[in-house]
């Protein structure tokens, strides 16, 4: 399989002139491509396709206006019309939207080379129209004998280079394990497993949420009052803005990290990991819990445990975001008529147990993907579906007894 490795670089200042130089010309290409596609279609009624368009580009170099065009390698800004193709089939087939222009400001900086385009020697990597090797910091050894086949140069609004190294890897699949956990998120804690694992989880099963926006958020706050009295287009606004930039970079790294030691370890130790099918950018509507939901991070805490466990040879089933987890007894089946989220511990009226809510809802989960593991199909709760659903968590939501016991 493919697996990319990212690490960072200082570039010297002829590298980075020349890279610089290079991402204002991809931006180019690319919404100058993106407009011709979309007058064509408007005026023409007529699709342009990645060839007509690298056409374009030939056609662009030609012109007096646009000369600079071939001052840079021609690798990046053929594999932009490539993105922009990805793109547009990506909104065809209605799995995004319709593509949007780069912005200067807003856009993420990036070039990508593909293997004519950069040299690949005893570890040093050179990019086309550079006479020296990036200065890579190799925080970790690439897989032994891994060629690079494509290479992505990015910077980020906080002045950091990095380098996103693409190779061939094989797959390193653990020891098969009969172990399966459910896991539930939350805010308070971030994820509470269905059973507590040694230096991970607390006695419960229950993993605290480090809140990293939360704890910078004075020094942030602070921040951007002084960016906000800077005068716009100076250079004290410039350095207000790349401080405001960095402390951003330190809440995401911090998180980042945190995520992966998080779900390496839950992938190592777990042959199946059972999660919920949370519509994370609905619930972020709601905004009194926008901030905190964000924060935690639930897309990427999943995104991470799906290609982990496809590394790893374990399985991630995720169940319907409208199953009743936290309202059901783990230990009768019984489902409650209803359970405010103001109410974090409760009694079951069948058999008596006692239930904290996340914990109860983990347990629930984890059935409820074995029985999809055991028999397949899905998970959904026994009622109408002509019932209007809010994007918030399902435990708010009215439910019928139905669901049957496991």
């Amino acid at each position: 399989m493919k697996r990319a490795y990212k690490y960072r670089f200082y570039p010297t200042e002829q590298q980075q002139q020349e890279l610089l130089r290079t991402f204002g010309c991809v931006r180019l290409v690319y919404n100058k491509a993106l407009q011709a596609r979309t007058e064509a279609w408007y005026s023409e009624q007529r699709r342009v396709n990645y060839v007509e368009t690298s056409a374009l580009l030939t056609e662009w170099k030609k012109t007096d206006e646009l000369a600079f065009l071939s001052e840079v390698s021609s690798v990046p800004l053929q594999q932009c019309l490539r993105h922009l193709q990805a793109a547009f089939v990506n909104f065809f087939d209605k799995r995004a939207r319709y593509p949007r222009f780069k912005s200067r400001k807003k856009s993420r900086a990036s070039a990508e080379y593909t293997r004519s385009a950069f040299r690949w020697r005893d570890g040093h990597l050179m990019l086309a129209k550079m006479t020296e090797p990036l200065a890579i910091v190799w925080s970790r050894p690439l897989p032994e004998g891994a060629e690079p086949s494509t290479v992505t140069v990015s910077r980020d609004t906080a002045g950091r280079w990095f380098v996103s190294i693409l190779v061939q890897t094989g797959v390193d699949h653990h020891a098969t394990t009969d172990t399966a956990v459910g896991v539930d998120t939350g805010i308070t804690s971030l994820l509470t497993l269905s059973r507590p694992i040694d230096g991970l989880t607390d006695s419960q099963g229950k993993i605290t949420n480090p809140k990293h926006e939360q704890r910078e958020r004075a020094r942030l706050a602070r921040a951007q009052r002084r960016l906000a009295k800077k005068t716009a287009g100076s250079a004290n606004r410039g350095k207000a803005r790349r401080k405001v930039a960095r402390i951003h970079a330190r809440i995401t790294d911090r998180r980042r990290d945190h995520l992966h030691k998080l779900t390496t370890r839950l992938v190592r130790e777990n042959q199946t990991i059972v999660i919920e099918d949370l519509n994370v950018s609905g619930m972020l509507r709601k905004h009194s819990l926008a901030r905190a939901i964000s924060d935690a991070s639930w897309s990427e805490l999943r995104s991470m445990l799906e290609y982990k466990a496809e590394w790893y040879g374990r399985t991630v089933i995720a169940i319907d975001q409208w199953f009743p987890s936290s309202k059901t007894c783990s230990d009768c089946g019984l489902l409650l008529d209803s359970l405010p989220l103001g109410v974090r511990e409760w009694t079951c009226p069948g058999c008596g147990a006692v239930h904290d809510r996340d914990v109860n809802a983990t347990r629930t989960i984890l059935a409820a993907g074995l029985a999809v593991a055991a028999c397949g199909g899905g998970v959904r709760p026994t009622r109408q579906q002509s019932v209007r659903r809010s994007p918030v968590k399902q435990e708010t939501q009215p439910a019928r007894v139905g669901i049957p016991r496991f």
